[in-house]
């Protein structure tokens, strides 16, 4: 009010004295920039780790795992269910998110151990886009983007071979050096996280320094024995009192004080907050234990749900909730566990697709995605049109009024219309990859494997059987018709073959051209 009555009746500003009178606008200045400071919503990303979308019970009915927070999340905000990672696996799905750019532009893999970042010093990202236009950025949790931990490696150390994998002894870095090239090198103000639960070092690393040296090498013999498959963690320098099973509560507590951190603040936020879980090794907590009908897997959701709902309790004891966007979506689908799990529990992690983690059959890649955005996303709504977790980057730019440069978030669409109800699509063209040169290309309804079939994991015959799926049918490619057989049943190739040309033709376009976001199509 005072900034109004300061522009509609100045002549009063002349009654008073000038230093006074210049007082007043100066504050007026400030109040106005507050408020539009303050309008800007936060943004608050919850990433899973090898979620299957038919894990969730407001996905899948059927699902034996209950997820009460994250159906809350669903009834409270818009559910897609037509949503998508980029790849099937880890790190490109999180480049991609964090982007705008399909992974497969610059990459296929995984950051291995101690591996290299993946992003380009020159690479707009998400944090760094929001934090130009003002806000405090954090990310908490499971990194796999890499860093520089070359910069940081003693000169003269020498690693040895276990199998294929490269060991570091503990006294091969000094750890009590800066590690460059993580995020805060890429537009976070804040990190905490043990960089990837089964990666060395098994430490916690609070912004870009260890809290705690590695003082010893990986031994699975001093953790509590493993609840389903097996460990997965790859040998090397360990923390002597690591423990994985604290990983999910510590850096829940550290997200829940992020978030009550915010309550006395006007800046806006954004909390990227990356899930281990349900990633292996799964190791729920033994208060969890038996809170699922799928088995130690199934617990361990149940876990990760918990986590989000005390992260969502602490958005709503800091007041901010009613201004944040919240997202929840997972990297990729579930390991190939899943198989086991369905025999022995009949739960089938990617229901109602065929494929699990790596495939490119849509169980890798087709994943939760739910959007709560309190005023614009109508409670309880369900969108089916085809989306993308690298339209995040342009959605948000949207949001906040950023200008996206050419050479940024190069594969993203603007999901606002789709938020605030509109149910035209914004998309109707995504591809799919985990491995180099197997693709699989979705537009409208048709989806083209671009491969002699879908499977990265491997085949499962038993499952095949039980889901009654067809034998291979040898053909080069596959084609289905997801308006009618969403699980990817029947091979159509040879009764289309002009809609193959056609999709083959498309994706090599899409490939070539190195964009595909309608701002770059449409400038062209």
């Amino acid at each position: 009010m005072m900034a109004d009555s300061v522009r509609t009746r100045p002549h009063r500003l002349q009654t008073l004295p000038r230093a006074l009178a210049l007082l007043l606008v100066a504050l007026a200045g400030v109040f106005a920039a507050g408020q539009t400071l303050a309008a800007k919503p936060n943004v608050l990303i919850l990433y899973a780790d090898d979620l299957g979308y038919g894990d969730l019970r407001v996905n899948q009915p059927d699902s034996k795992i209950p997820t009460p927070n994250l159906n809350r999340l669903a009834r409270q905000g818009m559910r897609f269910s037509d949503g998508h990672s980029s790849s099937g696996i880890c790190t490109p799905s999180r480049y991609a998110l964090l982007t705008g750019r399909h992974h497969w532009r610059d990459f296929h893999g995984i950051v291995n151990a101690f591996g290299s970042s993946v992003f380009a010093p020159d690479r707009l990202t998400l944090p760094e886009m929001l934090s130009r236009q003002g806000y405090d950025t954090a990310a908490i949790g499971k990194w796999h983007l890499g860093w520089d931990w070359a910069a940081i490696r003693r000169p003269g150390a020498k690693s040895s071979k276990q199998g294929r994998t490269q060991v570091w002894g503990f006294d091969a870095f000094d750890w009590t050096q800066s590690i460059p090239d993580g995020p805060l090198a890429h537009g976070f103000d804040h990190y905490f996280g043990d960089t990837v639960i089964n990666f060395p070092p098994y430490a916690w690393i609070e912004d870009d320094r260890l809290v705690t040296p590695p003082d010893t090498m990986m031994d699975t013999t001093k953790w509590k024995p493993i609840k389903e498959g097996n460990w997965e963690c790859r040998p090397g320098p360990m923390v002597s009192d690591w423990d994985p099973y604290q990983n999910i509560p510590t850096i829940t507590r550290r997200g829940v004080d992020y978030l009550r951190s915010r309550k006395d603040t006007d800046k806006p936020f954004f909390l990227y907050f990356a899930f281990p879980s349900p990633h292996a090794p799964i190791i729920p907590n033994d208060r969890f234990d038996g809170k699922s009908g799928a088995g130690p897997y199934g617990d361990f959701v149940f876990e990760t749900d918990d986590a989000v709902g005390q992260l969502l309790s602490a958005l709503d004891e800091s007041g901010q909730a009613e201004n944040t966007i919240v997202v929840f979506t997972a990297d990729n689908g579930p390991e190939k566990y899943a198989y086991a799990r369905d025999e022995k529990y009949d739960h089938w992690s990617s229901s109602p697709f065929r494929g699990l983690k790596r495939d490119t059959y849509e169980g890798g890649h087709h994943v939760p995605f739910l959007v709560r955005w309190p005023g614009v996303t109508r409670p309880g709504s369900v969108n089916e049109t085809l989306v993308s977790q690298i339209d995040l980057m342009a959605t948000l730019a949207n949001v906040v009024e950023f200008e996206l440069p050419t050479d940024a978030a190069e594969d993203s669409h603007d999901l606002t219309p789709l938020l605030r109800g509109s149910t035209n699509p914004v998309r109707s063209t995504h591809v799919h990859n985990t491995r180099t040169n197997e693709y699989a290309i979705r537009d409208g309804k048709w989806l083209l494997v671009a491969a002699k079939n879908g499977y990265v994991s491997g085949r499962n015959a038993a499952w095949e059987t039980k889901h009654q799926y067809p034998a291979d049918d040898q053909q080069s490619v596959e084609l289905y018709d997801m308006q009618t057989d969403i699980g990817q049943r029947n091979n159509v190739a040879k009764d289309h073959p002009e809609v193959v040309k056609r999709l083959q033709t498309l994706l090599a376009k899409i490939r070539q051209q190195g964009f595909s976001a309608p701002r770059l199509v449409d400038a062209e």
